[in-house]
């Protein structure tokens, strides 16, 4: 049974239990990194492992663990393996969570800049 709140229905067991695996695959700071990297475009593993810092295997297994969940998908271009995010609802979840983030952060760090600026 779902209840109606505000005009929201709430959504089906099995979208909430989907949601909670593709949050929790994303809850991985090198997989967010990897998926940030990927909604500004495709790339390589070679190319994604340079961007995110990692080491080119486990880039490659965070690749298969997104993959397997439907999160990215591949191509081969001649002997690469290029990836992408082919869900532009994934790309912007991703865009919007990580930007408001960023904004709190820069906000929180204005005042303390702004304060030994005064006091310099």
């Amino acid at each position: 049974m779902t209840a109606d709140v505000g005009g929201f229905e709430d959504p089906p067991a099995e979208v909430l239990a989907d949601a909670a695996a593709a949050f929790g695959l994303l809850a991985s700071s090198p997989r967010l990194h990897i998926m940030w990297a990927l909604a500004q475009g495709e790339s390589d593993v070679t190319h994604l492992a340079k961007r995110v810092g990692g080491a080119l295997p486990a880039v490659s297994q965070h690749l298969s663990k997104l993959k397997l969940a439907g999160l990215v998908r591949s191509r081969r271009e001649g002997r690469r393996q290029v990836y992408y995010v082919d869900d532009a609802d994934v790309v912007t979840v991703v865009r919007v969570m990580l930007g408001q983030l960023a904004a709190r952060a820069e906000e929180a760090s204005a005042p303390v800049r702004t304060l030994r600026g005064i006091g310099g």
